[in-house]
């Protein structure tokens, strides 16, 4: 009879679990729905980076402004431009640009505008915590890196249950590094110029041009 008990309990238990996941799944499509539904997508954002251990603490912000696989991201007095064919780095405080190719197909290429889908492959999730953050009701679903290798731990990321947009992402580390990006703002379907992803040399005429290839 406990056997019995016990084998009833696991095939509930492993029903259960595999209805949080399929929560969770259905909530990332959602997520990923919404995103591909924009024409373009402007986001202020606070990025902080906390390790106890090393007694680390640092806050930075930045935007983005992605249409497509093009994005003009600046943070940490960094630009970078994506015009959907080369990549440009500028660093003012270099006097610095360096241009490169980026292959888009690459499934291990990383660029802003996937950081909004990241987590459709490569990783296990399973519903987290619900929490009302000012009003927001945000549901966490937690991430978990399938390779191996990944210095990643786990990652949090937290979405607006009314928007089904990304509100914030907890990136937590194997050696106690903790990185969180908060969204501030998310604004889609903005007037852009239609300069908004040519990268204009013009107007850096004492800088250094690194090409890479």
């Amino acid at each position: 009879m406990k056997k019995l008990i016990q084998i009833a309990f696991i095939i509930l238990f492993s029903f259960s679990v595999q209805a949080q996941d399929k929560k969770a799944k259905a909530l990332l499509d959602q997520v990923t729905s919404k995103v591909k539904s924009y024409n373009n997508i402007v986001i202020d954002f606070k990025y902080s980076l906390n390790n106890a251990k090393e007694n680390i603490n640092q806050d930075s912000k930045g935007n983005v402004t992605l249409k497509g696989n093009q994005y003009v991201l600046n943070f940490m007095g960094i630009t970078k431009i994506f015009d959907g064919k080369k990549n440009y780095t500028i660093i003012p405080e270099d006097e610095e640009i360096t241009i490169s190719s980026v292959n888009e197909n690459d499934d291990n290429a990383i660029t802003p505008s996937k950081m909004l889908t990241f987590f459709n492959s490569g990783y296990k999730y399973y519903m987290d915590i619900l929490q009302d953050v000012r009003g927001r009701k945000i549901q966490y679903i937690k991430l978990i890196p399938t390779n191996p290798r990944d210095q990643r731990k786990e990652i949090l990321l937290g979405i607006d249950v009314q928007t089904k947009h990304i509100y914030n992402l907890i990136e937590m580390g194997k050696k106690g590094t903790k990185t969180t990006l908060t969204v501030n703002s998310f604004k889609t379907n903005q007037p852009l110029s239609k300069n908004q992803f040519i990268f204009a040399q013009s107007k850096y005429p004492n800088y250094y041009i690194n090409k890479l290839d």
